[in-house]
């Protein structure tokens, strides 16, 4: 029996340390991106990612109430510099891991020319959008609008969603004939995934600089820390690279 026990008590020593899981906060626009790189970084670290998707300023709210998320991968770079001033994220973790990109889409092919200008034509009834208060992208496409002249004659079509990944659905789903959504949501190897669109020019709107940050809850702890240095590695940004983003 105490040659048992002893084997056991040696067996548990020898055996390798559990693994951890770390919860993150993700942008909408970078769901499918980051549920290839957690399965990744879950194979090659064997720790676990639980992933929340959803908008970034509803996000910068749960975590000032206290979520307990660890990491927090925003579409924009104010949201995180804000956590980060306020202490509720680390100071000296927060980098730029994306920079998105802005396309007017349609599900339907041919609906939406290359320059755009079925914005000016008309011929829809209604236009997607995020909300602009709470998503950088929503934000981002009335800035395109307002730049074209455009805001106040299409407002009444408007049919605006609360994350960027909701704008999309009503696109796909017909509720809406086009609408601005992430080209990560529409691209993958350098291709349209289907439909039309218009890839909007970056001149026309304000960098879409996504930064990444280590939160509070996440200090001091080897998986969230893992998983932001494996955002960084060549494998990680070449999945990034494939659905459309910059560095």
């Amino acid at each position: 029996m105490k040659k048992l026990l002893s084997l056991l008590v040696f067996a548990c020593l020898a055996s390798p340390v559990l693994a951890d899981e770390v919860k993150i906060a993700v942008a909408a626009n970078f769901t499918a991106p980051i549920q290839k790189i957690a399965a990744d970084f879950e194979k090659d670290t064997g720790n676990k990612v639980l992933i929340s998707t959803g908008a970034t300023g509803a996000f910068y709210a749960q975590i000032k109430n206290g979520a307990p998320f660890e990491v927090f991968l925003a579409a924009d770079d104010e949201t995180p510099a804000k956590l980060e001033n306020e202490g509720a994220g680390v100071k000296g973790s927060r980098y730029t891991y994306a920079i998105g990109k802005l396309v007017l889409w349609s599900a339907k092919p041919g609906f939406v020319d290359a320059k755009g200008d079925v914005l000016k034509k008309g011929g829809f009834e209604h236009l997607s959008l995020a909300n602009p208060k709470t998503a950088p992208y929503g934000a981002a496409g009335v800035e395109v609008l307002k730049k074209l002249g455009l805001f106040d004659s299409l407002h009444g079509k408007i049919v605006q969603g609360e994350n960027i990944s909701q704008a999309q659905q009503f696109v796909a789903s017909g509720n809406a004939e086009l609408g601005f959504v992430a080209l990560s949501q529409v691209w993958k190897d350098g291709a349209l995934t289907s439909g039309s669109a218009w890839i909007v020019p970056a001149s026309e709107y304000t960098p879409i600089r996504q930064d990444a940050i280590l939160l509070s809850n996440g200090a001091g702890k080897p998986a969230a820390e893992a998983l932001l240095k494996y955002l960084k590695g060549d494998k990680a940004r070449a999945v990034i690279k494939s659905y459309g983003y910059e560095f």
